[in-house]
């Protein structure tokens, strides 16, 4: 399956309306390991994304979509998850430049650059504990799968959950979360569970 420009800032639409119901959620997985502004970014993020696609002219390409969504949510909060998956997107919108649709493989080429793009600009790296430690397992997954949209999707949603919990045992390495030092041992990582949220609202939308 393949989706065109409209149909994915439909998709998208539908599942970033959906994201701000975890803003509590993960303001409080965030509070207990740095300053506890995840959930207003993924919130105020959120709502600034699905304003802008709205904004779009029906013909806009899907360089022009995933672009217009970078710089909504790098611009709508001023923290550092906002700024690392905004300049993601940014790097992930040249992957498309040209195409008129999205299938597996251009999924994977935006996974792709998008975790490029965090690991460069953040410094980090799997086992630091943060979004790449969910992401970067899933897209493996992506890459490996032969199945529909929902069955990938079903099977990347299932490792970076399992991922997730993986990172309750890890110390943080990244951020204000590595200033709490062993403290930060028995917490999920925050940026890790967005991205499980983001994916789940991701298939909610598909099927919607």
């Amino acid at each position: 399956m393949s989706v065109t420009s409209k149909e994915l800032r439909d998709i998208l639409t539908r599942a970033l309306s959906a994201l701000p119901a975890h803003a509590d959620e993960l303001r409080d997985l965030d509070a207990a390991l740095g300053d506890g502004d995840l959930g207003i970014t993924v919130q105020a993020g959120s709502a600034a994304v699905v304003k802008a696609l709205a904004a779009l002219p029906d013909e806009a390409s899907l360089n022009e979509v995933l672009l217009a969504a970078a710089k909504a949510f790098s611009t709508a909060n001023p923290s550092t998850f906002a700024a690392l998956v905004g300049g993601g997107l940014l790097a992930a919108a040249k992957t498309v430049t040209g195409k008129d649709a999205i299938g597996r493989d251009e999924a994977l080429a935006i996974g792709q650059a998008v975790a490029a793009r965090i690991i460069e600009r953040g410094k980090s790296q799997v086992g630091d504990k943060t979004v790449l430690d969910a992401l970067v397992p899933s897209l493996d997954v992506l890459g490996a799968s032969q199945g529909s949209s929902t069955e990938a999707l079903d099977a990347m949603i299932a490792k970076a959950t399992e991922q997730v919990s993986a990172t309750a045992s890890m110390q943080s390495k990244k951020g204000r979360a590595a200033w709490v030092q062993e403290r930060s041992i028995g917490h999920a990582d925050p940026g890790a569970t967005a991205y499980v949220r983001f994916l789940e609202a991701l298939r909610n939308a598909l099927t919607a």
